[in-house]
């Protein structure tokens, strides 16, 4: 063995895999046998972050120490009945998951808050399910509500008589309705063994980087997606976690190369942000880079027949755009949520990563993802077989039903409680199709389109077709009469713009033939998803057009190419306020450095603020060839009216 990976007494990782199993079999799998055999590994790493130039780490001893002594003040202070409800309300930290046992512990069921609904929506949740309490990091409620950085560790660790017997996860709110799923320590070892199928049939999934799996904190724990698959699924064999500190795409960047991150399950909203920063960087190197980065995909795509060699090849041609990206300890990445753009996943795994699509819901935890260590198949978009414990098929509708051991126990919506029967089939309500065994999503029922003449439209196949450089995304959805094409585009997009880009829509949505069935296109100043969103809201969106709340253009009186004035002026605003002069003094040959005399974090800050207002990609440079405002000026009309 090259390394200690830490394995305690086994040699390899599947004999490790093994012994967990079979003590899970051989005990009653409650919430206490979890914690105990998900912190038997004391002397490995759990926890790192960066606190200033320093890597804090703590070990999964250390943790379990800080929980039990936290569960002994938690106890106390709470002073509830047994299998109370209590809310857990916080951001990803170490302490939620020391405050997550802790609750257990204390005999408590935790209902973990999604922080990315309404305060009303939230609310409704601790109502719906009687909580008697919140932990919070912040937040206060309705209910008696404890700051979590109140809750001191005792000086003696608690011994737990009986552990809680449930926690509940709430839905992302997408829907009409919140639903809170209850899962017990049965449903948690069933998920288990589905891990271990992972593990036995994907070696990638397994791989650690200089002896270790980090696991990048992206997804939220209280999301059933950051539960399961980032939280549970590695505790339980003790492997690592890396604390982010925030969602800027630097500190993401750093953070994975700085901890050497191996480990990444991330929605697609992400994976598709990181892929057309990427291709806009590429872009901007110049015609003669990009088509050496074409040629390349090129020849991957074709050597992935044999995979083998187009692993090979993808690690050697594209060192350099992995070093721009993730850098070269990344094993293993999963995107899930929701559908992904086929260009994306074929972009990572072309690069030399492995980018894997999985399948999931509130309802019924994780069930599936894609295994398969062959290019094409992950390119297909599949999110694989059905797990061990969980089944799939296909109704008359062409939607997936799931049924298995791993189901919640029960479902709280609308303030109702349904128990579920686990051999009865689930209506996802996803429509899907079976391929040679795999299963691949191909969008939501409630989100069909019945066009003018009586088809079907499903947004998740129109859209990416539909996409348009230059513009900030498409979005079909509904006026409540006919199917609307939603295009998001830059507040200074000019007339001549509006004109290039409607031509190039109708011309599409010719080409697919749905000239008749999308009955307008309306463009918008607004993002498509705002706040915490990081899918496309229909529903929102579709009532927001309904209700006049979005911010519609008007291509008939935008400016000409030649009205610079608006443009101009905001970079001239915008450049004052950063040097703390007057507007005046920003002339539009002024240069940034020699005249304004701003420094290179003036500039970087100022270039910050204009990718964020136009989704501009701007050369990585101290600023030396685009230092005036008017060279400023003429890059962002060149990026807007350039095809990517």
């Amino acid at each position: 063995m090259e390394k200690d990976l830490g394995l305690g007494q086994f040699n390899d990782i599947d004999s490790f895999v093994e012994s967990k199993l079979k003590r899970l079999d051989e005990s009653k799998a409650g919430f206490d046998l979890l914690f105990e055999m998900m912190f038997s590994e004391r002397e490995n790493l759990m926890y790192e972050k960066s606190e200033g130039y320093r890597i804090r780490q703590t070990t999964y001893g250390e943790a379990r120490e800080d929980i039990l002594r936290l569960a002994n003040t938690l106890k106390s202070t709470l002073d509830l009945p047994f299998g109370s409800v209590v809310g857990l309300s916080m951001n990803n930290s170490l302490l939620w998951i020391e405050m997550f046992w802790a609750i257990l512990i204390s005999g408590y069921r935790p209902l973990l808050m999604n922080l990315r609904l309404s305060g009303s929506s939230l609310e409704q949740a601790l109502k719906d399910c009687g909580a008697a309490a919140v932990i919070s990091d912040g937040r206060e409620y309705s209910v008696r509500t404890v700051l979590a950085e109140s809750i001191k560790k005792a000086d003696k660790a608690y011994t737990p008589d009986v552990f809680g017997e449930e926690l509940m996860v709430m839905s992302s709110g997408t829907s009409d309705h919140i639903k809170i799923c209850a899962y017990s320590a049965e449903e948690f070892r069933y998920q288990m063994h589905d891990t271990c199928q992972i593990i036995k049939e994907c070696a990638v999934a397994k791989r650690h980087y200089d002896g270790y799996i980090k696991q990048l904190c992206f997804l939220p724990f209280y999301h059933v997606f950051g539960l399961f698959a980032m939280y549970i699924w590695f505790a339980f064999f003790s492997r690592a976690f890396v604390e982010l500190r925030d969602m800027q795409p630097q500190t993401i960047v750093n953070t994975i190369k700085r901890h050497k991150v191996t480990h990444i399950f991330a929605v697609p909203l992400f994976w598709e942000t990181v892929y057309d920063q990427a291709i806009k960087t590429i872009k901007n190197r110049g015609e003669k880079t990009y088509n050496k980065f074409l040629k390349g995909m090129k020849i991957s795509r074709k050597l992935s027949k044999t995979p083998a060699l187009g692993r090979a090849f993808s690690k050697k041609a594209f060192k350099e755009v992995r070093e721009n990206l993730f850098g070269e300890s990344i094993c293993f990445l999963i995107t899930g949520g929701s559908a992904i753009r086929p260009e994306v996943i074929r972009f990572f795994n072309a690069i030399g990563y492995h980018l894997a699509d999985g399948y999931g819901m509130t309802e019924i935890g994780i069930t599936s993802v894609e295994l398969s260590e062959d290019a094409r198949v992950l390119n297909s978009c599949s999110v694989g077989r059905p797990m061990t414990y969980a089944e799939y098929k296909i109704n008359d509708s062409g939607e997936l039903l799931v049924r298995g051991k791993v189901i919640a126990k029960y479902i709280i919506e609308d303030g109702k409680k349904t128990v579920t029967d686990k051999n009865e089939w689930f209506n996802t309500h996803d429509l899907a199709v079976c391929e040679n065994g795999r299963y691949r999503i191909l969008g939501r029922t409630d989100d069909l389109i019945v066009s003018a003449n009586g088809e079907n439209l499903n947004p998740n196949l129109v859209e990416p077709q539909l996409r348009i450089p230059g513009t900030n995304g498409v979005c079909l959805t509904t006026d409540g009469k006919t199917p609307v094409l939603l295009v998001s585009v830059n507040r200074y997009t000019t007339a001549q713009r509006f004109g290039t880009l409607d031509k190039e829509l109708k011309e599409k949505i010719a080409a697919l033939n749905l000239r008749g069935q999308i009955g307008r296109i309306v463009y918008i100043y607004d993002p498509l998803m705002t706040g915490d969103e990081f899918k496309l809201n229909r529903r929102r969106l579709a009532s927001d057009l309904r209700e006049g709340r979005l911010n519609v253009a008007d291509p008939s009186s935008a400016g000409s190419e030649e009205e610079q004035d608006e443009l101009m002026l905001h970079l001239r605003q915008v450049i004052a306020a950063a040097l703390d002069r007057d507007i005046s003094e920003v002339a539009p040959q002024s240069d940034f450095f020699a005249d304004l005399g701003g420094t290179s974090l003036d500039y970087f800050a100022v270039i910050a603020k204009l990718q964020e207002d136009f989704s501009v990609a701007f050369p990585q440079s101290d600023g030396k060839s685009l230092s005036t405002v008017q060279e400023l000026y003429d890059f962002i009309k060149a990026a807007q009216n350039d095809v990517y």
